[in-house]
């Protein structure tokens, strides 16, 4: 049986391009970001290639790298 959520393993001689991963964004304390669930919000915390610590107003939130959802303002 196979995993589902696992990625599919590109064949060599496939006619496609190979899937490729996005690079992940690079945010800084105290940067302002626009978040496409949350909102406006300020980065608060950050572990470094894993996770930033955002305060959205109402709420904080870890969003994970690579921060696709997420863009500075």
């Amino acid at each position: 049986m196979t995993n589902p959520s696992a990625p599919r393993r590109h064949l060599p001689t496939s006619p496609f391009k190979a899937p490729v991963a996005p690079s992940a964004k690079h945010f800084e304390l105290g940067d302002r970001v626009s978040h496409d669930q949350f909102g406006l919000g300020r980065i608060i915390g950050v572990e470094e290639g894993i996770a930033m610590l955002v305060d959205f107003g109402s709420r904080t939130a870890r969003i994970l790298s690579p921060y696709t959802r997420m863009s500075r303002l």
